[in-house]
């Protein structure tokens, strides 16, 4: 993940430092003027701006002041509390502000050495999966002498001015930070996967079960380094409006630490290991905190012996950050971004995933065959004119964990655009050999639908069984165009690739071997009545679907007389008049046993209901029945993009 970061609007911080130490300058960057148009596009702000340096802020300017921490940061006047908070998050995470601020000794002012100051800075982001160096002069906006945007506590301490100047300069101008999503800054400073949780629709806190469940999701999140913050959804006007409780609603916190705090008092808390999920927050104004229990002076905290209070650093001043109880915490939040660091280094001692990431557009084209801007699953008609990408699950379950990123609009917002598409994704099991586009939804069941909305990332968590899917990511309407990177983490390899071709290639050979004249679709729902095969009384059946020496095969059922395979498999056939096979077998240790088969003409005629047949035995006694019943259906078409 960490490579080497490509220069924004190929400026080179090295060599534009070193040019202007030579030439005893101080770098003023044509690419972001100290102009209004960096400021505003729509409202200026209230009062005369004037472009200073920290120099001339402060007498003695630094990047860090005694280091870094979350509380260093208290937000400007532009509604850009998401960033702060985002800004809050990374200063916890050493491995990640170093990267987003890089050689950061290099960068700090050296009052031993001040001719190596010449009023440049350098930041890197994660802007839709590389990383960008992003340059820009040390003028920051200020009124009456005060800086205007994010700032630090400390007034002669810069790294989150400068930081945020650099994103404003991504994001065309500081007006277009306004009313961001934390989430996704939190995912610009570090390339990890964000989740939006719904904590209101959830209902977690009226579920103890899901709570606890989503307690232990999170407290896993954080110790593996991931980063979690939250909000109160508010009308727009009560923006910003405190609440009864000291809360903030419509206002991004940034979670610090979650926990299970020790109950109880010297030894004895030892051996009853009672404990509390907490969650600790930090608002970004450095002020106005939560007034109930758990709150710093409650008389909850009574209950906590003086070395558990030590060690969980507890304060009693008003300087934004205090705990809640994880239940008051799901009652009165509404929304959480959590963002995973996802491991996929192979030396590691937590679970390592295996990432595939893939970019691709949504485009407009005449030819259905090559549209792909078909809009979501509403859209039955061109719902398949869509990118698919196909992935095989090849454990007996695995985890599946699927990301889909459009670009960043923001710095579209100058031109009165810069909305977010409203995106999402479906997830098709697929047959088992399948490896053209899907042109028809047949029998393939749709195994999960992401949310369809407005936010740069939509995720999603699934269990999937032993199969082959596809995923089809899609904008909500039917032609809007745009761009998206789609990553799948997995346990084991999936061999995730995108489905381009429609049908089989016609080759040179074609005219020699043959071109395949017809499609047939099989899938095999189960079997019933079959024959007893082991001392148990019960058998270990799977299917097998064959056609002109191609087979797919089902996974085994374990101990059943009566197994459901939902099994499917495709085929282009060469000899539409030869049969297709569908043979049930007992799966043993010693030999696999035969229990029963039938014989499938395939004819474009045939019947495409579901059919439940007779099971027959094989080769010459073909006509004579063997215990069991299948049931199944087939479809064929002599259009080879039928399905």
């Amino acid at each position: 993940m960490f490579s080497s970061a490509v220069p924004y609007k190929n400026q080179h911080y090295a060599e534009l430092k070193k040019n202007c130490i030579n030439d005893k300058t101080l770098f003023e960057d044509p690419e972001f003027p100290a102009t209004n148009a960096s400021i505003y596009f729509r409202k200026p702000p209230a009062g005369f701006v004037e472009w200073k340096r920290p120099g001339e802020i402060s007498d003695d300017p630094h990047l860090f002041v005694e280091g870094i921490s979350s509380h260093d940061l208290n937000q400007g006047v532009v509604g850009n509390c998401w960033f702060v908070a985002a800004c809050s998050c990374l200063a916890l995470k050493p491995h990640l502000w170093k990267k987003v601020i890089p050689d950061w000794k290099e960068q700090e002012w050296d009052p031993k050495h001040p001719e190596n100051y010449a009023g440049i800075f350098h930041f890197q982001f994660w802007v839709f999966g590389e990383w960008v160096d992003v340059v820009v002069d040390d003028r920051l906006p200020t009124i009456n002498g005060e800086l205007i945007y994010c700032h630090s506590k400390t007034n002669n301490e810069f790294w989150s001015a400068l930081l945020e100047k650099a994103y404003a300069k991504l994001s065309g101008c500081y007006e277009s930070l306004e009313g961001g999503n934390t989430g996704d800054a939190v995912v610009d400073f570090s390339g990890a996967v964000a989740e939006a949780i719904n904590l209101e629709a959830e209902a977690y806190y009226k579920d103890q079960k899901k709570q606890d469940q989503l307690f232990e999701d999170l407290l896993k999140v954080y110790d593996r380094g991931g980063i979690i913050s939250c909000s109160i959804k508010a009308q727009p006007h009560e923006i910003e409006a405190k609440m009864a409780n000291g809360l903030v609603k419509g206002h991004a916190y940034s979670v610090t630490a979650v926990k299970k705090v020790r109950l109880g008092h010297g030894l004895l808390a030892y051996f009853k290991n009672e404990t509390i999920p907490l969650i600790r927050m930090r608002n970004p104004w450095g002020k106005i905190e939560w007034k109930g229990a758990w709150s710093d002076s409650s008389e909850e905290w009574s209950q906590v012996g003086d070395m558990e209070r030590g060690n969980l650093g507890i304060t009693v001043e008003d300087d934004g950050e205090f705990w809640m109880s994880f239940t008051d915490w799901c009652k009165y939040f509404t929304d959480a971004d959590v963002c995973r660091l996802i491991n996929t280094s192979l030396i590691s001692i937590h679970k390592t995933w295996n990432e595939v990431v893939h970019f691709g557009s949504w485009t407009k084209n005449a030819e259905p065959l090559l549209n792909r801007c078909g809009g979501c699953a509403n859209h039955k008609q061109t719902f398949l004119q869509n990118p698919q990408y196909l992935f095989d699950v090849t454990k007996e379950e695995d985890e599946v964990l699927v990301s889909l990123q459009q670009r960043d609009m923001k710095i579209h917002r100058r031109i009165g655009q810069g909305e977010n598409l409203t995106i999402g994704f479906s997830l098709f099991k697929v047959e088992l050999n399948r490896k053209y586009r899907m042109h028809d939804i047949l029998t393939q069941p749709c195994v999960a639908t992401s949310t369809y909305i407005n936010a740069r990332t939509v995720f999603l968590r699934s269990m999937l069984p032993k199969s082959r899917y596809v995923i089809i990511p899609t904008t909500f309407k039917p032609l809007t165009l745009g761009d998206y990177m789609i990553r799948v983490f997995t346990d084991v390899d999936s061999g995730c690739r995108e489905l381009v071709e429609d049908k089989p290639k016609v080759r040179c050979w074609s005219s020699f071997l043959g071109y395949p004249q017809a499609v047939t679709h099989v899938y095999v729902h189960g079997a019933e009545g079959l024959q007893n095969q082991d001392s148990t009384g019960g058998a270990d059946p799977y299917v097998i679907i064959s056609c002109e020496g191609k087979s797919v095969q089902s996974t085994i059922k374990k101990d059943t007389l009566q197994p459901e395979f939902a099994t499917s498999g495709i085929f282009y056939r060469k000899k539409p008049r030869k049969p297709l096979t569908v043979e049930v077998w007992n799966s043993n240790a010693v030999k696999d046993e035969f229990m029963g088969q039938v014989v499938l003409s395939g004819s474009v005629k045939d019947t495409t209901e579901p059919q439940k047949l007779q099971l027959r035995k094989q080769g010459r006694q073909m006509a004579d029945e063997m215990p069991g019943y299948i049931s199944l259906r087939i479809i064929t078409s002599t259009q080879l993009t039928a399905m």
